[in-house]
């Protein structure tokens, strides 16, 4: 399987979370992993970022942040020039997905973990 870097926005310290889980998945099948997040911590190794820390080559942007909080993050997710987007269940959002297919990015309405588990990542 290729190493696609990901950058999972809305990580959380908290194992229940389905950030965290995210983190730690994509982590086990081997892709390097950033995370933003507003909360400080780790998850496994991976220090949680706050702001917005201009990384480069990220392959895919995976949210988990409600609509509400997207806005502030537009920006700063296209000028990542992410080859996909993934908007997990809860984060769906016409208004930034149409910006991202403009800018040529791939978007999909999916779950991260259910990707990774059935190969489609």
């Amino acid at each position: 399987m290729e190493n696609k870097r990901t950058m999972v926005i809305g990580a959380s310290p908290n194992p229940e979370r389905f950030s965290y889980k995210a983190v730690s998945l994509l982590q086990k099948y081997g892709h390097q992993v950033e995370a933003i997040g507003i909360k400080s911590g780790t998850i496994n190794d991976i220090e949680i970022q706050k702001g917005y820390p201009q990384i480069q080559g990220i392959h895919t942007i995976s949210l988990y942040i409600g609509t509400q909080r997207q806005p502030e993050y537009y920006e700063y997710i296209l000028s990542l020039s992410p080859k996909r987007i993934i908007f997990n269940p809860g984060t769906e959002n016409n208004e930034l997905e149409n910006m991202a297919k403009e800018a040529g990015i791939e978007v999909a309405e999916a779950c991260t973990l259910v990707m990774l588990n059935t190969g489609k990542y």
